[in-house]
């Protein structure tokens, strides 16, 4: 009779957990910021508020983002006027669409995903399916932990991981007495992204993109105030903390050597950065407080740029960039030539989340 440990070993693997395939998917409304000021003060019967809308253009201005995707468009806003109004009670309506149009936009990145595998969906073995629509709080970079976990220690499993957020709860007019409201609305984009993760890899079958080799979560101190999202009857009221950069940049440093002290690597400049793109402040603090050549941020930062913040997946977004970027540019590994790397994301908590991430030959 077989011991529990001899069981135990039986279905772990040899192997680290792999990113075996990627996929992304948006909305098919693309929104420009450089005109979303007039565009969302007309949809919500605003235009009178002309300070409001002032001020709003030079928010959407310091976000550096250029474009970013939104489901609800001027039809459905039409269909719903509610939507458009201040704090007034419109969250089953919302949640009504939400219900059926996340799992489609999930189901649309799900679907690169596997036709880049090149596998039968059949041998997907687990899956893990991630949105903040409808709670409280969103999930960090920590989804992919799970994924880790499942991957190496159930034997020839293949986790497909899908992440799709639409910021429709927190859409509504805007109001003076709220400007985290309109922070939220430059900031934040609709989107998907899956990801296939597994150990062991299929010679000359499967492509493997990243290993993720350590991950870690650091719950950073008094941080509960920063970020929240409270679903009330109006749908989700969101709260910005303007000092997150600086809380973030603060607790940093200490992640990255738990990461990179067993490498002896301290020189940051030396690994390529996957990070999830919080806000154009956050990225600032972490390239002044490690000295990062602009280069370093660049795949975030471009992210940022095309997509906005699309919360939990975006940092996927980032990885799906910073492969794409990496072959053609002609490295022959996926981290833009370089063997090591970090992947950063920030979850509720608020929690910064740490994976050591190594290239693989492209």
């Amino acid at each position: 009779m077989a011991t529990v440990d001899e069981i135990r070993q039986a279905q772990r693997v040899g192997s680290t957990a792999t990113v075996l395939a990627m996929g992304t998917a948006n909305p098919s409304n693309c929104v420009y910021l450089s005109t979303y000021p007039d565009v969302f003060f007309h949809l919500t019967n605003s235009e009178h508020k002309t300070k409001l809308k002032e001020k709003f253009q030079r928010i959407c201005e310091k976000t550096k983002i250029k474009k970013r995707y939104m489901h609800l468009t001027g039809d459905i806003l039409k269909k719903n006027p509610k939507f458009c109004e201040f704090r007034t009670p419109t969250l089953d309506a919302k949640l009504d669409i939400l219900i059926v149009e996340i799992p489609k936009l999930g189901k649309e990145a799900a679907t690169k995903a596997i036709k880049e595998w090149g596998q039968p969906k059949s041998k997907i073995t687990y899956l893990i399916f991630c949105t903040s629509a409808g709670v409280d709080m969103p999930a960090g970079a920590m989804r992919l932990c799970l994924a880790k976990e499942l991957a190496e220690n159930n034997k020839d499993s293949r986790v497909l991981l899908v992440c799709a957020e639409m910021r429709i709860l927190a859409f509504s007019g805007p109001s003076e007495t709220h400007i985290d409201g309109l922070v939220g609305q430059a900031l934040f984009g609709d989107g998907a992204a899956a990801v296939i993760i597994g150990s062991d890899p299929l010679p000359k079958v499967e492509n493997p993109l990243f290993e993720l080799v350590w991950i870690a979560q650091t719950i950073l101190p008094d941080s509960g105030r920063y970020i929240k999202g409270d679903i009330r009857e109006v749908g989700m009221i969101l709260y910005l903390n303007q000092d997150l950069p600086n809380l973030v940049s603060k607790h940093i440093e200490k992640a990255l050597v738990n990461a990179f002290q067993p490498l002896n690597i301290s020189d940051y400049n030396s690994i390529f950065w996957i990070s999830h793109p919080g806000g154009r402040a956050i990225l600032d603090k972490i390239e002044a407080k490690f000295d990062l050549k602009p280069e370093k941020l660049q795949a975030s930062r471009h992210v940022l740029s095309e997509y906005g913040n699309m919360t939990g997946e975006t940092v996927l977004l980032v990885m799906d960039e910073m492969r794409r970027r990496s072959k053609d540019e002609g490295h022959g590994i996926t981290g833009e030539g370089l063997e090591w790397g970090v992947l950063l994301g920030l979850g509720p908590g608020i929690t910064l989340d740490t994976i050591l991430l190594r290239s693989v030959a492209i």
